[in-house]
């Protein structure tokens, strides 16, 4: 096991069993199912997650504390959802004990550091429950996916059903049927500036990881981290909300997903070099591998 995907005890290809789940979901509908089952096990008694927003495609972190709010958040949106803000909130104002979270890796990465210096964070470092990361390359601002989808792809933000990145290419589909790919090139220039300093690209500090690179269609990569994520998983698997294969027996299986996260590790390492010329970013290496 390389660093490059962090500490794991086990990594298998899945998806949902639920229909329900899989209808709206990215790829395997982990997240979703993860937390369902965590909410009606009581492992977690609410969820924050990246909820529809006042504008198309735009999330908003919510706390989910039912199913319906759970499935009401199901997909990708391509751009910054900034779940941890709601933290505080979901331990006071919603007096949750357990807490679960799904974020990007940046966002494990904050959640760590809040458990080990809760400044600010008084009382809520020992109420995560499950953080649930998921795989990143880099993200957008809003703006950047109005000017993606309505300049670049010609269609109507609220026409879009799905959006997803993979094979090279950011895809839009329409609720009419539309298919429009753009390469990744045409992208870059709208990513958000403080992904290119990122050197994580599977979520390594999260109790469980996921992503669709790895998996076949419709199938997503998971990771158990933790022994908080391996008690979770194996608990929902015993319960049948997964179907699972081994990740050595998927195609394109752990070669891409170890490729792309190099991949992001050595053209990021190269801006966090290239700022500490200036002085800036002293304090940036990537904490999984060693000096």
């Amino acid at each position: 096991m390389g660093n490059e995907l962090g500490k794991y005890t086990n990594c298998v290809s899945a998806r949902s069993t639920d229909k329900e789940i899989l209808k709206k979901a990215q790829d395997g509908g982990i997240v979703t199912q993860l937390f369902a089952f965590a909410l009606d096990a009581g492992i977690i008694d609410g969820a924050i997650v990246a909820g529809p927003g006042d504008e198309p495609w735009r999330p908003r972190p919510i706390v989910a504390t039912t199913r319906e709010e759970l499935l009401a958040a199901r997909g990708t949106r391509y751009n910054i959802s900034p779940n941890v803000s709601l933290i505080k909130e979901a331990t006071r104002s919603y007096g949750l004990d357990k807490v679960g979270i799904v974020g990007t890796p940046c966002q494990m990465q904050a959640i760590r550091k809040g458990q080990l210096y809760p400044v600010g964070l008084r009382d809520v470092p020992d109420k995560i429950a499950l953080a649930i990361g998921i795989f990143c390359m880099e993200n957008f601002p809003y703006q950047s996916i109005v000017q993606l989808v309505e300049d670049h792809a010609g269609q109507k933000l609220e026409s879009v059903k799905k959006m997803e990145i993979g094979k090279g290419k950011f895809w839009v589909y329409t609720e009419r049927g539309a298919v429009v790919q753009l390469p990744l090139k045409v992208t870059h220039k709208y990513e958000q500036p403080g992904c290119h300093v990122c050197l994580d690209y599977v979520a390594n500090l999260a109790d469980v990881s996921t992503g669709s690179v790895g998996s076949p269609d419709g199938w997503s990569t998971v990771f158990v981290r933790s022994k908080s994520g391996e008690d979770v998983w194996s608990k929902a698997i015993a319960a049948g909300c997964f179907e699972t294969k081994p990740i050595d027996q998927v195609k394109p299986g752990l070669e891409l997903v170890t490729k792309l996260a190099n991949e992001k590790i050595s053209k990021n390492q190269k801006t966090v070099e290239e700022r500490m010329k200036f002085g800036v970013g002293k304090g940036l290496r990537n904490p999984y591998i060693k000096p």
